[in-house]
């Protein structure tokens, strides 16, 4: 059985929302772990989803004290793969190149920034965007992701 991430980012909340309870419900309740790729904004929304396993970075919108208490990049492992937690920065344009450039010999790297989904390897590593679940949606539709972890890493992305 795979073990499933559940991959938001860019949530833009200073409080959670009855909308954001719903998608926890729906998406992310009976993920084996969640992973917010930053722009969390408020920490009750970190406290939230710490009901299940948590991976959280800091993104650039976030407030000096949410920064404070959380790392701005990260690699974890699930079932001996590597996977690269970061948010990004700068223009959209040619944002996968300068994230996958702050990691060595992972298989996947999370990000978020753009608010625009991603979901394909670049140079043997899997970029995964989920978009924005709550944000401006750059995309014109607001998603999540999901990570099947097995003897390969898969992604999906959710429009919600």
């Amino acid at each position: 059985m795979a073990f499933r991430i559940g991959v938001i980012s860019d949530t833009h909340l200073h409080r959670v929302t009855k909308e954001f309870e719903r998608l926890y419900e729906e998406y992310l309740a009976d993920k084996d772990l969640i992973v917010h790729a930053g722009d969390i904004v408020s920490m009750d929304v970190v406290e939230f989803l710490s009901r299940k396993p948590l991976k959280v970075v800091s993104g650039n919108m976030d407030p000096v004290e949410v920064r404070k208490r959380l790392p701005s990049k990260e690699v974890i492992e699930i079932e001996g793969f590597r996977i690269g937690l970061i948010h990004g920065w700068g223009a959209a344009a040619d944002l996968e190149r300068r994230v996958l450039n702050e990691f060595r010999n992972v298989d996947v790297i999370i990000y978020g920034h753009s608010h625009y989904p991603f979901n394909e390897v670049m140079e043997g590593v899997l970029m995964f965007n989920p978009g924005t679940a709550t944000g401006y949606a750059s995309a014109g539709f607001h998603s999540l992701g999901i990570l099947d972890v097995e003897d390969t890493v898969k992604g999906e992305i959710i429009k919600l």
